[in-house]
């Protein structure tokens, strides 16, 4: 049996409405478009805003492709698990909040059902940074999250 987490099979759900089935479709304008998300570029972090029923993500303008790619899919986590204003919350809460949109961020960076479909010697560290267009690190530690999870199933 292969077991996936709700966060994965959200992510799934996501993507395939979009029709984004491969790497090279993952694409933070598309994203943004299809579940109505204005970005915006500045010069300060990288973050979620609500107002109404807009949602924007602010990305900070001096990032690389790859950083981004990555703080669009961390904001989007807030987007899609959270609500409401941090300066009200509990440090910890926050805390909480910042762990789990992390989490989503890895997952929608480099997504466990379009890793499931790459043939086992195309799992390297150098494959999906160039595959997903994230950082070496970030590709390492999403990679070793990815095998770890297989090993145990």
């Amino acid at each position: 049996m292969n077991y996936t987490t709700h966060t994965e099979n959200f992510i799934k759900s996501l993507y395939c409405k979009m029709g984004i089935t491969k790497p090279a479709q993952l694409q933070f304008q598309k994203i943004a478009t299809a579940i109505d998300i204005q970005v915006i570029y500045w010069n300060r972090s990288s973050q979620a805003l609500y107002d109404g029923s807009q949602v924007y993500i602010f990305l900070n303008e001096q990032l690389t492709e790859p950083q981004l790619w990555q703080d669009f899919c961390h904001e989007l986590g807030h987007v899609q698990l959270h609500i409401g204003h941090q300066d009200r919350m509990t440090k910890s809460w926050i805390e909480y909040l910042e762990n789990k949109a992390n989490n989503f961020m890895y997952h929608a960076c480099v997504p466990s059902f379009i890793l499931d479909e790459m043939e086992p010697d195309a799992l390297t560290v150098q494959n999906i940074q160039q595959l997903f267009n994230v950082e070496y690190d970030f590709a390492m530690k999403r990679l070793t999250q990815y095998l770890s999870r297989k090993m145990v199933q």
